[in-house]
């Protein structure tokens, strides 16, 4: 299900080896809730993919700001809302009113692969016309 595609890269060598990651700490959530893994391993799984995401919207977000990307503001928007998302459900799993479920799990594939596609594509192409790569 997370299984990173040449088609993402946005041929910028930093930015393609963390969206690597992610797919990566995505992957190990997804084989953890098929296996039916409890809690214990769910959770910290869980924890793990929020706070890669995090360090990776903020190394974007830099990125966007050293090479003044004018769409950056809404960039990062779009990252503010899918952190608040994953938040305020890793909150509800923590407290148990909340189960990873196969939905949530095509939720995060689809997010990655679109916003990896479209917004990230756009920005990226911005930066490398400004020197960045």
């Amino acid at each position: 299900m997370f299984e990173w595609k040449s088609e993402y890269s946005v041929r910028l060598p930093e930015i393609d080896a963390q969206h690597q990651r992610l797919f990566a700490l995505a992957s190990e959530l997804h084989v953890a809730m098929s296996q039916g893994k409890g809690k214990t391993v769910l959770e910290p799984a869980l924890a793990r993919l929020i706070e890669y995401t995090k360090v990776h919207f903020a190394d974007e977000e830099k990125l966007m700001r050293r090479y003044n990307y004018p769409d950056s503001d809404a960039h990062k928007i779009l990252h503010d809302q899918l952190t608040a998302k994953v938040l305020d459900f890793q909150d509800r799993f923590v407290h148990q009113e909340a189960c990873l479920t196969v939905d949530l799990m095509e939720f995060l594939q689809n997010w990655l692969a679109h916003h990896i596609n479209g917004s990230d594509q756009k920005y990226s192409a911005d930066l490398r016309g400004k020197g960045a790569a």
